[in-house]
């Protein structure tokens, strides 16, 4: 128990780092580390499950922390976040309550295409042209409950495609950034929600969980990343972020690798 609890603790810090340095959630790597650290501790049917609801649920949290710390830089551009929130919201039931019908192994197979698609993003380093304004409430609205629902059936927080999203439509960068850590908290508490509503009554599930989410995991991952994500969050305006990109990419293709084969 101590040493999965340490697991635990370590791969927080790492993620809770890069949620506050890339504006992600931290699923990306939360997902395939729990899932295969839940393969060798505990006995269950829906391991997949579990790791992404105890991700989301941890999400919720790094992402609170991350979001103090860009709003210190005075980064969140608030006005965006309060129009695209509704939308993530729903959005985030949605993907939770899809994500129930699935298998585990479809379910990883789902989360590893996703994470391949991000990882080739992050290595090419495209992002579409600026050349445009944000939409009105409606067309956040459904971009919104897109993001959410694919953020949510796979256990990030939305960061990935939250951040393209604002920078096609003339955020800049870091404000970009910024908003998607904050837009991760309504991904994240519909989430959290949903997988705990979805696991609920299923049986067989190990011992410390509630519904999809497993406690210890939760608890030893939020201990280190409440503190290593402020730290990422004002490294965003110091480190080369595009060569940083560029390392976790090629993380990112490994872990999809890893889930490809769960």
């Amino acid at each position: 128990m101590i040493l999965e609890f340490s697991i635990y603790i370590v791969t927080g810090a790492v993620v809770g780092f890069f949620a506050g340095l890339l504006g992600i959630g931290g699923g990306l790597i939360l997902v395939p580390v729990l899932t295969a650290v839940f393969a060798v501790y505990l006995q269950s049917d829906h391991l997949v499950h579990l790791a992404i609801g105890t991700s989301l649920a941890t999400i919720l949290i790094t992402s609170l922390a991350s979001v103090r710390a860009h709003h210190k830089h005075d980064a969140v551009r608030w006005d965006i976040f309060k129009t695209i929130t509704p939308g993530i919201f729903i959005g985030g039931l949605l993907g939770a309550w899809i994500a129930q019908f699935m298998s585990g192994e479809v379910l990883a197979k789902t989360f590893a295409v996703m994470e391949l698609i991000i990882a080739l993003k992050m290595l090419s380093n495209f992002q579409p042209a600026p050349d445009r304004a944000l939409p009105g409430k409606a067309g956040q609205t459904f971009a919104g409950t897109l993001i959410g629902s694919l953020s949510s059936l796979v256990g990030i927080g939305g960061g990935a495609l939250n951040t393209p999203y604002m920078v096609w439509h003339n955020v800049s960068m870091q404000r970009a950034i910024a908003t998607s850590a904050a837009c991760s908290l309504p991904v994240a508490l519909s989430g959290t929600i949903g997988f705990l509503w979805a696991g609920w009554s299923v049986v067989g599930l190990p011992a410390y969980s509630t519904g999809f989410i497993y406690w210890p995991a939760f608890l030893g991952i939020v201990l280190s990343s409440y503190f290593t994500a402020p730290l990422g969050a004002r490294l965003t305006h110091q480190l080369p972020v595009k060569k940083l990109k560029i390392v976790f990419g090629l993380l990112l293709i490994i872990l999809a690798m890893k889930m490809f084969f769960f």
